[in-house]
């Protein structure tokens, strides 16, 4: 029974995960651009979700609305302000941006919140008892609401009018262009989505976990593994990609100890380049 609790807790920790690693693969896939700010819209989230409850009393429900909110109109904000500039020039200046955006928001979020490791109250959802494995409430109420939104995600991308037109600039943008899309307004929208899920992402996480302004850093590289391993571009391949490496960074720790879950997935990302670069659902 406490390995299958190892196994859920990965599960769920790895649907968290694939939400906003669906983010990053969203702007690749969309715009072939690397933001290294990712995880710090992650971090972001979380700060939203301590600000609403400690100030506000609000629960899951207003903070994770609130963070898709406040994340969304920032991403759309940071690509009208930098990366519409940037996005033409050279790799090494794409690069750079994002990498200071990275350090800029969270050395702003050191400055306002401090340093200090904070959470919110660990007792709201209790514990349920599913045939026998003990699930804490708000884990399990995360996990599940990631799981939809990312589906909900790729279904916006290949069912709706909007998702049509995203795809398109995707594709070509210069084409779409022709046909009447304006790729600005898409590409911000891609940003705007991309920042939204990463910041109810971050919410949902700090309901469960511990965190300081350099967790960022932690799941921006997180993120990376999930999108390689998943495949750049693919929304479905960030979801099963984001419950395995979940899965794996559980049974590691379980197995192996805390200290080595980061050492076996980041192992796994240097044999997937090496094996596999285009990654379990992207193309050759």
């Amino acid at each position: 029974m406490l390995l299958m609790q190892v196994i859920v807790g990965g599960l769920l920790l790895g649907a968290i995960y694939a939400l906003f690693s669906a983010g990053l693969t969203l702007i690749w896939g969309m715009m072939n651009f690397i933001n290294f700010a990712h995880g710090e819209f992650v971090m972001l989230g979380m700060y939203v979700a301590l600000v609403v409850v400690t100030s506000l009393g609000g629960g899951p429900t207003v903070f994770s609305f609130l963070a898709a909110g406040a994340l969304a109109t920032i991403g759309i904000f940071i690509y009208f302000a930098l990366i519409r500039h940037v996005i033409r020039g050279p790799m090494m200046a794409q690069i750079l941006s994002t990498f200071g955006l990275a350090l800029l928001l969270r050395y702003t979020a050191f400055y306002v919140f401090s340093a200090n490791i904070v959470s919110l109250p660990q007792d709201t959802f209790g514990i349920y008892n599913i045939g026998g494995i003990l699930v804490p409430g708000a884990q399990l109420l995360a996990g599940l609401v990631a799981i939809v939104l990312t589906v909900a995600l790729h279904l916006l991308l290949t069912r709706t009018f909007v998702g049509s037109r995203l795809l398109a600039v995707a594709e070509d943008r210069n084409a779409a262009m022709l046909m009447g899309i304006r790729p600005d307004r898409m590409q911000a929208l891609a940003w705007g989505l991309a920042a939204a899920s990463a910041g109810i992402a971050g919410s949902l996480m700090a309901m469960s976990y511990p965190w300081s302004p350099s967790v960022g850093e932690t799941f921006g590289l997180t993120a990376f593994v999930v999108v390689t391993l998943g495949g750049f571009g693919s929304v479905p391949g960030a979801l099963y990609a984001g419950l395995i490496i979940g899965l794996l960074q559980a049974l590691s720790a379980y197995w192996l100890g805390p200290i080595y879950k980061d050492i076996v997935v980041y192992a796994l990302f240097a044999a997937l380049l090496w094996l596999r670069p285009q990654g379990l659902m992207g193309k050759i």
